[in-house]
């Protein structure tokens, strides 16, 4: 089946963005004695690709609610990790005790380095991974107990995606999604400034609360909290000796004022938590 011209683009994107970043890309831009040199190829073409990484020093409170929501009971569960990337999110849900994982992109040259991971890992026996489309997947009905999905609904039809990854839910399954938000105007101005970080249909389509409530219409319940907004201010700081406690005051501020309505829509992530997965009548 030929993919449509939006599909090519991302395809096109990812393939570049994996051949320079081969694994945990959001640790490129840490610490110098945490950086993860040996998944780079390229300095040039990453200072040019990876721009925005130093935003993801300050994630930590996200990604541990992420992992909270994740990891909970996945010992013996099927899992996917939906547009995987390089696959870090898989190979994690591995060596916490998952049966079977399935990692599926629509980037081959993602599906590779992920499979390259698993193996240097030792969980390539668990994992599978797979190059898919994510808006028709080929797995049956109710496969998945746990589904994880980071930063790929903005890249989708998001009604496309959300029927389908109700689909593939089992009836008491849960779905964990990250996403970037769209209220924030700043925010928004740099990603604008920013359009070889992402494609056009990228910056478009961005998520907004009325997105991540459309979730609604696949699923019964929905759990979301939001992070990062005062928090952003320490980025400049990130490699500094005071960054940790400078960030751990910043977010002591960002759970205050993010607790607020409508205040919230102006976090940088959303973390999402779908249960009960609506199944169409057959």
């Amino acid at each position: 089946m030929t993919l449509e011209d939006r599909k090519q683009k991302e395809i096109e994107h990812s393939d570049r963005r994996r051949s320079i970043v081969k694994g945990y890309e959001y640790q490129t831009d840490t610490a110098e004695d945490q950086r993860e040199e040996t998944f780079v190829e390229g300095s040039e073409e990453y200072a040019k690709h990876f721009s925005n990484m130093k935003f993801y020093s300050i994630t930590q409170s996200s990604f541990a609610h992420r992992d909270a929501l994740l990891y909970r009971n996945i010992a013996g569960a099927v899992a996917l990790d939906y547009c995987c990337g390089n696959g870090e999110v898989a190979l994690e849900m591995a060596k916490r005790g998952a049966k079977k994982v399935y990692g599926i992109d629509i980037s081959e040259v993602a599906i590779k380095n992920a499979q390259e991971l698993a193996k240097v890992q030792g969980v390539a026996e668990i994992c599978d991974f797979r190059v898919m489309d994510a808006e028709h997947t080929e797995f049956p009905d109710d496969t998945f107990d746990v589904i994880h999905e980071y930063g790929a609904l903005h890249h989708l039809e998001l009604k496309a995606a959300f029927s389908e990854l109700s689909r593939i839910l089992k009836p008491d399954g849960k779905l964990v999604c990250t996403e970037a938000m769209r209220h924030n105007p700043l925010i928004h101005w740099y990603r604008n400034r920013t359009p070889h970080l992402r494609t056009k249909w990228e910056v478009e389509h961005i998520l907004g609360i009325p997105e991540v409530n459309s979730g609604g219409t696949y699923f019964s319940v929905l759990n979301t909290r939001m992070f990062h907004l005062a928090a952003l201010a320490t980025v400049p700081f990130r490699k500094a000796s005071f960054f940790r406690p400078l960030l751990a005051a910043l977010e002591a501020v960002d759970s205050l004022i993010l607790s607020i309505p409508y205040l919230n829509r102006l976090a940088w992530v959303a973390v999402v938590e779908y249960r009960k997965p609506k199944k169409a009548a057959k």
